[in-house]
């Protein structure tokens, strides 16, 4: 798996990638409605503060959006490198 720098892709791909990980989640958030680019918005925020990572699959030629914890984890069982 291969980290990914999100300042690195284009916008419109950044934003297409972010969209189909809320998507696809389904986040909850609460009893009020948050739209969707509130969500894209929220999802940026977190990957500027790196709380999220962006990984690659080589393997499966898939990108996905995951926690830096979980990353940490993929990272201590040695499935990929440290390079964040």
């Amino acid at each position: 798996m291969l980290l990914i720098p999100y300042e690195q892709l284009a916008t419109d791909t950044l934003d297409a990638l972010i969209e189909a990980f809320v998507l696809r989640e389904g986040t909850e958030y609460g009893e009020q409605d948050v739209s969707l680019s509130d969500k894209v918005a929220q999802v940026k925020s977190q990957l500027h503060a790196n709380q999220l990572v962006i990984l690659y699959s080589e393997l499966h030629e898939s990108v996905d959006i995951i926690t830096t914890q979980q990353w940490r984890q993929l990272v201590k069982q040695g499935e990929i490198d440290a390079d964040l």
